[in-house]
């Protein structure tokens, strides 16, 4: 091999290691529309409604306003139920990125519209998928205001930043990044192939960033309903979701709870949505 080659190879991996180590290491700027939360509420006819909050996933937006949800939202609202399209980025003047996501703007949200005249503000559930189960469960462990959680496909830890850095959390809580478990150098490569459950389950061998990420569900002050697909093809839902009962019976919790398996995928719950009316009316109808 020429002293030039060796010199070229020298540079080259020089400065790919300069890049890994720029890429892991920059942090981004908090978004300027950090704290600002997209709300869209759907009234039924009734009195004293329950109210539905309702969070998208990974993809942004809000996912809970658009027409293909029309029929759940629809739904829910003849069964008695108001429903909260919540957009918490990449929505109408929302932070463009899953970074850093106010908790405490989320919840102000939705208690500003738990005020209104046929909402029951003591009858608020929270329902998210995929990310937007994180989502819910990391406020309702957060805050006695809600008083159910409904996780579809959901984590029982926070993960990291959807950026190209991935190196902040998902969540603040007053002002303070939500511990997460981090994405290594080795989960590069199945998540450029688009191979997410394997990244995830990359990111969960860490036992110890687990632990310190792990959601404190045992907080929640109602009753927690998980569905899960045991075909997930984005993350391991089913084995995170029997972690977190793992959890609720370590610590004796008081309230109802159960974790639904399904024979589908990711989007397995939703195709499977009379099991939430089920969980809403045993549990929440007067």
């Amino acid at each position: 091999m020429s002293k030039k080659v060796k010199i070229s190879l020298i540079v080259i991996t020089c400065i790919a290691f300069f890049c890994i180590a720029y890429v892991f290491t920059y942090v981004p700027p908090i978004s300027k529309q950090h704290g600002i939360v997209e709300s869209v509420l759907y009234l039924g006819n009734s009195e004293n409604q329950p109210l539905v909050v309702a969070f998208g996933g990974g993809g942004g937006g809000n996912d809970w306003s658009r027409t293909y949800l029309k029929g759940k939202r629809d739904s829910l609202n003849n069964k008695g139920y108001a429903v909260l399209a919540i957009g918490y980025f990449k929505s109408n003047g929302t932070p463009t990125s899953l970074d850093r996501i106010s908790l405490d703007a989320i919840r102000d949200s939705i208690l500003s519209v738990a005020k209104q005249p046929k909402i029951d503000g003591s009858r608020i559930i929270l329902l998210g998928g995929s990310r937007g189960g994180e989502l819910a469960l990391n406020l309702a462990s957060r805050y006695n205001d809600f008083k159910g959680v409904i996780a579809l496909s959901t984590s029982n830890v926070s993960f990291p930043a959807i950026t190209w850095s991935s190196n902040t959390s998902s969540w603040t809580y007053k002002n303070q990044e939500v511990p997460y478990v981090p994405a290594t150098l080795k989960t590069i490569s199945p998540a450029l192939k688009g191979d997410l459950y394997t990244a995830h389950s990359m990111m969960l061998e860490d036992k110890e960033a687990v632990k310190k990420a792990e959601i404190e569900v045992e907080n929640i002050n109602g009753s927690v309903l998980l569905i899960s697909g045991i075909k997930d093809e984005q993350w391991p839902s089913t084995e995170m979701s029997d972690q977190i009962v793992k959890r609720l019976k370590q610590n004796n919790f008081k309230h109802y709870y159960s974790h639904i398996k399904l024979k589908g995928g990711h989007i397995a719950p939703l195709e499977n949505f009379n099991l939430v009316y089920d969980f809403l009316d045993k549990n929440f109808r007067k």
